[in-house]
């Protein structure tokens, strides 16, 4: 008997949540990811808890496998300063980049709080590697809003193929579009101080097209722009 296979697949790495005392891995992001695959189609989700470095490269094997035309790697996992789940996020997103061309992941998704703020870091990971973008907040997101917006992005960035990526004006297009139904100006989580911040000030996007030294670049302001 043939077994189904779709052609694309989000890959979900997830630390157990916590969001209060009777939490007993609750929480997670995983039904509303199977809603974004299901309404996309064509689109398969793979899982896996992570918890440390180690059992995150575990974990990042573990879905790895198969061949598919295009997979996005969604992290999802308090983040802190720069680190998510306790880790450095250099270490993780280097993991993805090395592994990004044998198996065609086109973007990743950092669904934690602070570590978009390190725009540098995800350049210097996107560069020399297959990834064309990656994405994070830079203040501590409200965990359901934070999620609903990730759902929002990750079903418009699917959508695209390998060669919406010879031109800027495409995915940044198609990111200000998965951000039409949000008010730029709501208050979307808090600064290191516990001041309230803007959902427009509290998201990096970082883009790399395709072809020979093309470089990465921060296009928070031009996503915004073509937002509106």
């Amino acid at each position: 008997m043939s077994k189904y296979h779709a052609s694309r697949a989000i890959l979900v790495l997830e630390s157990p949540w916590e969001l209060d005392d009777k939490d007993a891995n609750r929480s997670s992001v995983i039904p509303f990811i199977e809603g974004v695959a299901k309404l996309t189609g064509d689109t398969e989700v793979h899982y896996a808890n992570f918890y440390d470095e180690r059992s995150f490269q575990i974990a990042l094997d573990c879905l790895c496998k198969g061949e598919l035309e295009s997979r996005i790697v969604y992290i999802a996992a308090h983040g802190h300063q720069k680190r998510v789940a306790g880790v450095d996020i250099l270490k993780l997103l280097s993991r993805v980049a090395d592994k990004s061309r044998r198996y065609h992941i086109d973007g990743v998704l950092l669904g934690s709080c602070f570590v978009g703020e390190h725009t540098t870091t995800m350049e210097v990971c996107l560069e020399e590697s297959r990834l064309r973008w990656c994405i994070g907040y830079s203040a501590a997101t409200y965990w359901l809003d934070a999620s609903l917006i990730d759902c929002a992005i990750l079903a418009a960035m699917s959508r695209l193929e390998h060669d919406d990526f010879l031109e800027r004006d495409v995915p940044i297009e198609t990111l200000a579009e998965a951000l039409q139904l949000f008010d730029p100006q709501a208050l979307i989580g808090e600064d290191y101080g516990g001041a309230a911040v803007a959902l427009k000030d509290a998201m990096s996007f970082v883009l790399q097209l395709r072809g020979r030294g093309q470089r990465a670049r921060n296009v928070t302001g031009q996503v915004w722009e073509a937002r509106g």
